[in-house]
């Protein structure tokens, strides 16, 4: 109905025209008194003619639209097959538009080499800064100070954010090497904590370890990633207390098949206000605020792995009440 409507509205000039000309004729007819025979006869005619013609352009109109709306579906580098232009105006336009496909498709292949050329020199980048990094863990290994030990702390927070920069790049790459199989969550769990353990016994934070046994189809290097952010995060704003990792017992997931990593400090909390955002590209809330040091890339980051997985992560806290990560996970199997 509207693009009968539509059609009528962008020929309502030709419809007027046409049916003046019939009121002159008919008025013609009227005033030199000819016999109503020699006027309705031509008057049918013509109007069966214009109802025919109109019918046929309704139906070619109403093709195009549909080939224009099937066009408009495919992908923009398929949109190259437009409807035999009808009008001088119909062939401007698809000229203008092949023109802009072809200077898009010209920008975006600049883009991609650039981007491309940013990957190769940061990925070039994250090796070579490796390199001096190993040299320091190499030689304060044999080193038994506070001191060795907080900086090699501080050298496993460098690689942290050298793969937190990788990670952030690569997110949108044609190139992201993810390896999709079934992992065992506590050899994934168990590498990741360990990571962290001077930084446990610096702080003099209890680690609550329940076992998983559960197994689920994962990538294990950038589901290592997400949780490094997360105890990251925990560790960061945990001054005492406890950080429990385990397997929350859920009935609805249960009932889906699915099962849930749950993450829980007893940390600063996170504000109400800030719950529903910290999943977002660079916001870090109050205590973003507080700690300068913050960029609100991390928890983005996470989201993005996790919606790439598959998975779900979710954040439930309160100001002084700690904080509980859970990831759900898709149909896993317990061991």
């Amino acid at each position: 109905m509207h693009f009968i409507i539509g059609y009528f509205r962008q020929r309502r000039k030709g419809i007027f025209v046409f049916f003046l000309f019939c009121l002159v004729f008919l008025c013609a007819f009227l005033l030199y008194r000819l016999p109503a025979g020699a006027v309705l006869y031509p008057a049918f005619v013509c109007t069966v003619l214009g109802l025919l013609f109109l019918i046929s352009g309704i139906r070619r109109e109403w093709l195009r639209h549909r080939r224009l709306e099937e066009l408009g579906r495919l992908p923009s580098a398929l949109q190259e097959s437009f409807p035999e232009p009808i009008t001088v105006e119909d062939r401007d336009y698809q000229q203008i538009i092949s023109r802009l496909c072809e200077e898009q498709k010209q920008l975006e292949t600049q883009m991609n080499l650039r981007y491309s050329d940013m990957i190769d020199y940061y990925t070039v980048w994250a090796h070579q800064i490796k390199t001096p990094i190993a040299s320091m863990r190499l030689n304060l290994q044999n080193q038994d100070s506070e001191f060795a030990r907080r900086i090699l702390e501080d050298l496993a927070r460098i690689e942290r954010y050298v793969e937190m920069v990788m990670g952030y790049l690569r997110l949108d790459s044609d190139f992201t090497d993810y390896v999709i199989r079934e992992y065992d969550l506590d050899e994934i769990v168990k590498q990741t904590v360990k990571k962290f353990a001077g930084q446990f016994i610096r702080k003099k934070l209890q680690l609550d370890y329940r076992p998983l046994h559960t197994r689920a189809v994962t990538d294990e290097k950038w589901l290592q990633f997400v949780l490094e952010q997360v105890i990251s995060n925990s560790l960061k704003y945990t001054e005492s207390g406890r950080i429990t990792i385990e397997m929350e017992s859920d009935a609805m997931a249960k009932e889906a098949g699915d099962a849930i990593l749950c993450i829980r400090d007893t940390g600063i909390g996170i504000a109400p206000e800030d719950i529903p955002r910290i999943f977002e590209k660079g916001y870090t809330g109050y205590n973003g605020r507080s700690d300068k040091k913050a960029s609100g890339i991390g928890l983005y980051l996470c989201r993005r792995i996790c919606d790439n997985l598959g998975h779900v992560i979710t954040a439930n806290s309160s100001l002084e009440n700690g904080t509980v990560i859970r990831i759900r996970f898709k149909g896993p199997r317990s061991r």
